[in-house]
């Protein structure tokens, strides 16, 4: 056996001793004609420029809107009223950015909305987080039923329901038969919480905030592929269900948490239906609808530049600075936010 290995060995070192001799043997024209002019390469070669020219229409088309508005926005008036100029200003300047800053209380408005924003995604991950697990681990009769509930969340229209929160929270009461807890039991007069911050905590409290129902469904699909021998051996060392969910569970689900936790916060950052819902006055809070205000400076400006123009310019740039701090969060995160998905069980 060692014969013949040896003898295989000896071969194969013979025959690639004969294609280098051959190869060296050969003129560099006909080495570069084998290897380039084949059929085969110059088929590689097509497809290589068809994929490059392919990935760049796609991503002008997703760029160029961006591109534009970014342009847009460090134009001055007498851009847009000059006919030649396109995307490159000829008298660039960053007063449009100044005159929101200054004039439209952008500041106020990004402050109440990060401190909002922040509350209801870090208070949507948890008690969403502790509805999906009793719906993935726990078995119990209505377990379906709820997570029924939970599907059609996803697919009713908050706006059908709209005037009913509405008049809900602007009589608040405990209760859905009878007097509610506050009438009975208090026999007080049911609250009235508008314009106040307590119906969006409320409903993130109760998990039934926008988008909540994707987030259960996500986290339920996470938790159910995390093996039930965990938590079986953490309850025979004598942990508790709650110790074994916040110390195991929670700590394995960090990149899933961190992602509903985003989703929560960028959908809240840009909400504009439960902000107009229940903020009737807009002193009681700051919100970004503000933003998209003509700044004083520009509205004699207007008419001079082109009007409709200058003004979808105006509105772009306070869009740009509205989702600037996205962008700079998702950068971030992004390596959390992809692991979240891939884990959540909903790729395709």
């Amino acid at each position: 056996m060692t014969n013949d290995t040896q003898n295989v060995t000896k071969v194969k070192k013979q025959t690639k001793n004969k294609i280098r001799v051959d190869f060296e043997r050969t003129s560099l024209w006909q080495r570069l004609k084998i290897k380039y002019l084949s059929l085969r390469f110059i088929g590689r070669v097509i497809f290589v420029i068809f994929r490059i020219v392919l990935l760049l229409g796609i991503s002008y088309i997703i760029l160029y809107p961006f591109i534009s508005k970014i342009a847009g926005s460090i134009m001055s008036p007498e851009d847009f009223a000059d006919v030649t100029v396109a995307l490159i200003s000829r008298n660039p300047t960053l007063d449009t950015y100044k005159a929101i800053l200054e004039h439209n209380s952008f500041m106020d408005a990004m402050a109440d909305t990060a401190l909002l924003s922040l509350l209801c995604a870090l208070i949507q991950t948890f008690s969403c987080c502790l509805v999906a697990y009793g719906l993935a681990k726990y078995k119990f009769r209505g377990n379906t039923a709820v997570f029924f509930c939970v599907i059609l969340t996803m697919i009713i229209p908050h706006t059908i329901i709209q005037t009913q929160m509405q008049q809900h929270f602007a009589a608040f009461d405990i209760g859905m038969f009878g007097k509610g807890l506050i009438r009975s039991v208090f026999g007080g007069m049911p609250l009235n919480l508008i314009n106040t911050n307590w119906p969006l905590m409320i409903l993130s409290i109760t998990a039934m905030a926008f988008k909540n129902g994707l987030f259960i469904f996500m986290l339920r699909q996470f938790f159910k592929n995390i093996p039930d021998e965990l938590e079986e051996s953490a309850y025979i060392d004598g942990s508790g269900i709650f110790r074994t969910f916040f110390q195991i569970i929670l700590p394995l689900s960090i990149p899933m948490l961190i992602t509903v936790f985003l989703f929560a916060f960028s959908w809240q950052w840009t909400d504009s239906f439960y902000v107009s819902l229940f903020y009737l006055d807009k002193t009681a809070y700051q919100s970004f609808t503000n933003v998209y205000a003509i700044p004083q400076p520009f509205v004699e400006a207007i008419g001079k530049a082109g009007g409709s123009a200058f003004r979808a310019a105006i509105q772009n740039t306070a869009s740009l600075m509205i989702i600037a701090p996205l962008v700079v969060v998702y950068l971030f995160c992004q390596r959390f936010l992809v692991q979240g998905i891939e884990r959540s069980g909903i790729t395709g």
